[in-house]
């Protein structure tokens, strides 16, 4: 086999397509079914964060009512028709055990069967493990810990109060909705930025395709673990422009609190500065907003103004500064705290001290080993599935190169 890619998600058939088109030989491997994660790691509620006009892949054409937003199980369904369509050569139910480097090709080991190729790209995926703080081991026994993979609704939590540690896009829409249950709520909040679901007009995030920020291409000066660090959006995708904010929360009776520092005796602390913290986070929105600005002005748009955007939430003090979990009746702690990547399989040198594989846009220092689909890979939306069609094409070209220069140098 010329090319093995891993993983069946949207970045795996994208690249997959890519191949296709230069007559590449590949298989796709997948442990579950094709785009396994939106199928069983995401609850039954959740909509893709971008409109139908966002869900971009090549070879995809436009999908119909381009200003709505496609539940999490829907987009699995569509993978796999978009598979289908082009001929993707998946293997479904295909678990990788190994990936190792023996006489000048790779050696990947499945609960399948054994395969030999001179290239290899980790499409994995950006959400793969949740990044869960040490510090939850000393939360009591009789507190029940999930994270927002394995959130199902709140009819499956456990009766009393809830604790959502995370408050982007994933901890606002969990505390809502478990709210909305009649469970009690407290939401921690680390950083973040507040997004308006509409802009003058526009999809807040069609604005950020247009004015090219989210293909803005990756600092190479900038570290890795600073990237992933930095804060992501609060939005929900929802057909009848709703939004979702600290402020809406605070309303409807969820109690705020600032960052989740630890816990001790039972009792989990929060920083004393969630002011600041939506202060920062405005600060963030309100650069957006001018750079929006700008390029309408620019581009000489007729587009509406507003004013309501540029308003601060009304998130009063800075919230308590601990919470006695017994006391307050809370008995889950919900983590939408984002998430990591852990690759026991792949036995070669190129993961750096945090786990996260070394690469310079996708190409790795073992050569012939790409990744795709990683944060901030090639570009800001590098993760998402808008982005993965672009770095794919980047990605199949360097594949085609290698391989090229591989059959040279055997020859």
């Amino acid at each position: 086999m010329d090319t093995i890619i891993m993983g069946a998600g949207h970045a795996g058939l994208a690249l997959s397509h890519c191949l296709t088109e230069k007559r590449i030989d590949h298989v796709v491997l997948e442990r579950g079914r094709v785009g396994e994660r939106w199928f069983s790691e995401r609850w039954p509620g959740l909509r893709l964060l971008s409109p139908n006009s966002m869900t971009r892949l090549p070879g995809l054409g436009r999908l119909s009512e381009p200003d709505g937003f496609m539940r999490a199980s829907d987009f699995a369904g569509l993978l796999d028709r978009y598979g289908h369509g082009f001929g993707a050569p998946v293997q479904t139910g295909c678990e990788v055990l190994s990936v190792t480097r023996v006489e000048g090709h790779f050696l990947v080991q499945t609960t399948t069967g054994d395969f030999s190729t001179r290239a290899v790209v980790v499409a994995t995926g950006a959400c793969d493990q949740p990044a869960v703080p040490a510090w939850a081991h000393g939360l009591p026994g009789s507190i029940r810990q999930i994270s927002a993979r394995d959130y199902t609704g709140p009819d499956t939590l456990d009766e009393g109060g809830v604790l959502v540690v995370g408050a982007s896009a994933s901890g606002v829409q969990l505390a809502g909705e478990i709210h909305a249950s009649g469970r009690p709520v407290t939401i921690a909040v680390g950083r973040h930025v507040r997004a308006p679901r509409r802009y003058r007009g526009r999809d807040f995030v069609d604005w950020l395709d247009r004015t090219g920020f989210l293909y803005e291409p990756r600092d190479p000066a900038i570290s890795n673990k600073r990237l992933q660090g930095l804060p992501s959006f609060q939005l929900t995708g929802s057909e009848d422009g709703k939004e979702v904010g600290l402020d809406r929360l605070s309303a409807q009776g969820v109690t705020i609190a600032g960052r989740a520092l630890g816990v001790s005796s039972g009792k989990v602390r929060f920083a004393g500065s969630l002011r600041e913290t939506v202060d920062e986070a405005e600060a963030r929105l309100h650069r957006l907003l001018s750079m929006i600005d700008q390029f309408i002005s620019e581009m000489g748009f007729l587009a509406p103004q507003s004013p309501e955007a540029w308003l601060r939430p009304a998130v009063l003090g800075d919230g308590p500064s601990q919470t006695d979990l017994q006391a307050a009746g809370i008995r889950t702690v919900v983590w939408a705290t984002g998430f990591r990547r852990a690759y026991p399989w792949l036995r070669l040198p190129v993961l750096s001290s945090q786990g996260e594989i070394l690469h310079a846009g996708g190409v790795t220092p073992e050569p012939g080993l790409f990744a795709l689909g990683l944060p901030f890979m090639r570009h800001r939306s590098s993760a998402f599935i808008y982005g993965a069609g672009r770095d794919a094409e980047a990605i199949a070209e360097a594949v085609a190169t290698h391989l090229s220069n591989s059959k040279r140098i055997a020859a």
